[in-house]
């Protein structure tokens, strides 16, 4: 396992997260547009409490988070996005990620955590992983993304 220095993400970090996306292999270049507009949004503008952008910076950003609560749900937030660059994939960052996302979301008293990701084969691997996480597969919204790319829901009680 790889130690991780993990700390919340500024302005300044919005180049090196989305060359973090690229980096992992799951986000497209086309889809690095809305990321931006998602970064400017969240970092520079500060669209509303609660919203947190975090990243490993162990050495340069080697993977980010983002996760904010869900609109009229008392306690639910969503984790909207995790990416982990190829090369230290399955060194224990992203899990490192995904605890400090748990703890920080139980020490502000939230009861659910939902992570939605894609049904594809390419997303195998990161199904896996939350349910080597605790995540219990809760949902599958077929099509959803596009003709044969089902939206996979994941859910884990929180303060349980």
């Amino acid at each position: 396992m790889t130690a991780s220095t993990i700390r919340p993400a500024e302005f300044t970090d919005s180049d090196a997260i989305l060359d973090v996306a690229l980096a992992s292999g799951l986000f497209p270049a086309e889809e690095l547009d809305g990321l931006r507009h998602i970064l400017n949004e969240t970092l520079q503008s500060g669209i509303g409490d609660g919203h947190h952008w975090i990243v490993d910076d162990s050495g340069g950003v080697r993977a980010a988070a983002y996760y904010a609560p869900e609109v009229m749900a008392n306690g639910t937030w969503n984790l909207y996005f995790i990416a982990v660059r190829r090369s230290v994939q399955a060194q224990g960052v992203g899990s490192a990620l995904l605890r400090y996302v748990e703890a920080d979301l139980t020490k502000r008293g939230a009861r659910l955590l939902i992570i939605e990701t894609s049904g594809l084969a390419a997303f195998d691997k990161t199904r896996q992983f939350y349910v080597k996480h605790g995540y219990d597969n809760e949902a599958r919204i077929r099509d959803f993304y596009d003709a044969g790319d089902d939206k996979v829901v994941f859910r884990k009680a929180l303060n349980a």
